[in-house]
């Protein structure tokens, strides 16, 4: 079973993760409310991938921030992560700063989505 880890989002955009995570592939998903949070939890378990919201509902901090730190640090950088964003300019940002290709809350239900997921998820 693999294990992922949903940063950022509120109840309602977290259950809608956890339908399309938990009903397409064999996984369980974990929640993180900030930066701190998901840091803590990832580093005390293993995660298969890391969905950032753009903004983080808890606190509306930036959720590049959360790619960055993992990234930069050499226990984490290689846990795969993507950013939750309908806006391709900050698909392209995170991308760069080593995330992989997300996807936005509008195409959830997308085929395409499935796809990149089941890069991850199997």
């Amino acid at each position: 079973m693999k294990n992922v880890l949903d940063v950022g989002q509120c109840q309602m955009d977290h259950g809608a993760m956890r339908r399309l995570i938990e009903g397409h592939f064999d996984a369980t998903l974990a929640q993180a409310h900030d930066a701190e949070d998901a840091l803590a939890q990832l580093r005390a378990g293993a995660f298969d991938l890391v969905l950032v919201n753009r903004k983080l509902d808890a606190d509306g901090s930036d959720g590049m921030e959360i790619i960055q730190r993992m990234k930069a640090d050499p226990h984490l950088a290689g846990v795969s992560v993507m950013l939750v964003t309908n806006f391709p300019e900050h698909q392209q940002r995170a991308v760069a700063a080593g995330a992989e290709m997300g996807f936005g809350k509008a195409e959830i239900s997308d085929p395409q989505t499935l796809e990149r997921l089941r890069k991850f998820l199997g």
